[in-house]
Parts: C-alpha cells; structure tokens; sequence
C-alpha cells in the first residue's frame, strides 16, 4: 500500500486578501449590470487594503457610472466589517478610487474577438468529490463558508470576520480514507480568552471543533485526527488591521488547492474577455463534463492564447493514465465540442452576467449554483457518443 498525505487551504470572506477580491469583482458586476452595452465593457480593477484605508484602481472602459465609495463600504459592511472592535469597518476606513480607462492598444485587439492578455490557463476534474473536486481544497472551502455561517446566524457570537482553514488529507494508493489535521484560525472578540489573557479557553477551543470542524467533516476524522485551533493562542486583531490585502494573491484558494498547476494570472476583478478568467472557466467545464462521461478518473486541461488573436494556442490534456482513450484523442474530442474564443466562451457559459462578486470567497469552482455555469454536466451525453467513435 502506498500512503501520502496531501494538505489544501482556504481564507474566509473576512481575509484582507478576500474583501479586496470581492471588491474588485464588485466592481464588475456593476459595470456588467449597468451598462447597456456589455459586450464592449472592459475591467481590469484591483483593490488594495490596508489599516483604515482602501484603494480601488485599475482599467475600466463602460458607459456606466460606479459609485466606489458606495459600494465599497456596503461589501465592506456586507462581509461583517461593522464595529471598530475589529480594527476596520464600513463607515470611518478611507476609500481612494484611481481607477482609468484602458489602453486602445489593447482594444483594438479584444474589440473584434481576440483573447484579453496571453497566457495559459488550467481546469481539472476528478472522482474523489461529488463535486468532482479534490478533497482536500473541498472540505478547507467549507469549513471557512461554515465558519460565515454560525458567525452570521449568532451560532458563535465571538466570531470576527477574518478566518482561515486548512486540510491534511492521508492518501491510501491515490484514495482519500481520512483527514488527518485541521487547522482553524477563527478571529473572535475577547470573551473567550482565558485568565492570562494570551488563550482562548478549552471550552471554546472544543466548541470551535464541535460546531465548526466535526459538521463538515464526519466520518473522515477520527481519534487519531489532530486539530490545530488558534494556535498562537488567541486571535482577537485580524483583517486589514493585521494584514494588508490585495486582489489576486489567493490564486490556489480561488481553484484546486495545489493539487494541480494553476495559470499566470488572477480571477478577480477581471472581465470575461480576460481569459485569465474565463478560458480557466472553460478549461473546469471541459474536465468535468470528460470525467462525468466516464472517459478518466482524474483530467486535467490546459489552454494557451495570445493577445488579440482568438484561438488557442495550445491544447494539453492529461488524464495521469486513467483515460479510457489516449490524450492526443480527447484534444480532438474537446476541439470537435467546446467554443474556445472569448467570444464561444463568453456565450457559452453566459458570462455577461453580474455574477462574479461570489465566485470571490469560498471557491470558484465545485459549486452547484446557478452563478457557477461551468460547473454544469451537458455535455456529458455527447462525449460519450463522440469519444466511442475516435
């Protein structure tokens, strides 16, 4: 038997690095909801945060007006950043907006159907999770939307916004069969501390687990599993009064947790044409709906493209020996069945939509909801018919 252990992370919707991503791809969705004509509305925006300040900036050409201050301080508000108790909230942090317009050496490429930037792109599929998601990355995103949950239903009335998670899961031959540590960074208010002061009491560290961790992750714990909670001992300063923020900088939180490679470039705060964004979209979709078909256990997909020029560059596929046809085959099957230019993609997933500011926290694939379109299974049905006639 081969044994290995494989760990992922994820940050909550609290983390510095989060509310400046979901800032940005606020940004975007107002752009998008607002202007009448989407399809030539360009973003490029990035937020930095930091102690009692917030900076909005980047390229952005719309016909819409954006009221930064105003929606920023409402997902500020939105993410739980409400009371100076916890070192940064809604309505005394300084806002700056420098945002501009984007450059018309660059439009005149996207303008008539050409990719966004350069650069390659990555999606993958696998068997371990209903949600055809790796373990690991899966069960460190719920624990930080459940850590959301019981703070905003006053299950845990303690709890601060900033959180962080993370997940070791030991491998039996290439099987998940248990977790075997859990880490929670949970940020709380000072009433759970013990007589020193520097702790937070036994009582509460076993509550965290309780009503945090063992919900989410059942019978994959066991005596044997070790939970690391807080553990410097207390978490009381956190947010953008302990750490600065900025858009992008949790790239491997926003798709397998590092079980596979992820591309050059960021999600957030970038519109569709961007195929940063949308062709790891499309690259998700086409993994998934190969590994639904029964055509590999475990696929992984990489587009490649170049600035003003529509088509991939390069298509790689690898299905790490669980293929039932060979990878050179399924590049055929995926040219014959998916749209790769921006504007296939962008039709094909029905990215002009404001949808974006969730896709910020908790993940942006693995999720069975209306927003997420390139998480849906209809192609499954051809592929298999296509794949039996290669």
């Amino acid at each position: 038997m081969h044994k290995h252990f494989f760990t992922s992370e994820s940050v909550g919707e609290g983390h510095p690095d989060k509310l400046c991503d979901q800032i940005s791809d606020g940004v975007l969705d107002e752009v998008i909801r607002l202007d009448e004509n989407k399809e030539m509305c360009r973003v490029a925006c990035e937020t930095y945060v930091t102690m009692g300040l917030l900076i909005v900036g980047g390229e952005i050409t719309t016909n819409a007006y954006v009221d930064i201050q105003k929606m920023a301080r409402r997902i500020i508000k939105e993410i739980g950043y409400t009371h100076p108790k916890y070192g940064f909230d809604y309505e005394t942090c300084a806002i700056i907006n420098t945002i501009h317009s984007q450059s018309p050496d660059i439009a005149q490429g996207v303008n008539v159907g050409g990719a966004g930037d350069q650069g390659i792109m990555f999606g993958y599929a696998c068997r371990e999770t209903p949600e055809y998601m790796p373990l690991p990355i899966t069960l460190a995103q719920k624990l930080v939307k459940r850590m959301s949950q019981v703070r905003r239903d006053n299950v845990l009335k303690y709890l601060g916004p900033d959180c962080k998670s993370q997940v070791t899961i030991e491998y039996h031959n290439g099987k998940p069969r248990r977790v075997d540590s859990v880490v929670l960074a949970c940020q709380h208010t000072d009433e759970i501390l013990d007589r020193t002061g520097r702790q937070i009491t036994s009582k509460a560290r076993k509550e965290l687990i309780d009503v945090i961790a063992k919900p989410i992750l059942k019978d994959l714990v066991d005596r044997k599993t070790k939970y690391y909670v807080n553990q410097t001992g207390k978490f009381i300063i956190g947010g953008p009064q302990s750490d600065t923020g900025m858009t992008g900088r949790k790239i491997i939180v926003d798709t397998y947790g590092g079980t596979v490679a992820h591309g050059g470039g960021a999600f957030s705060g970038k519109d569709p044409t961007k195929v940063d964004r949308s062709a790891a979209y499309m690259s998700r979709y086409i993994a998934k709906n190969l590994v639904a078909a029964g055509i590999a256990e475990k696929l992984m997909v990489q587009l490649s493209y170049v600035i003003g020029y529509a088509d991939p560059l390069s298509i790689y596929v690898d299905t790490y020996g669980t293929g039932k046809i060979s990878d050179s085959k399924l590049v055929k099957l995926i040219r014959q069945n998916f749209q790769l230019n921006p504007r296939g993609i962008i039709k094909t997933l029905d990215l002009l939509r404001p949808i974006y500011r969730k896709t910020a926290v908790f993940g942006h694939f693995g999720r069975n909801e209306q927003e997420f379109s390139w998480e849906k299974l209809d192609k499954v049905s051809i592929l298999k018919r296509e794949a039996s006639r290669i």
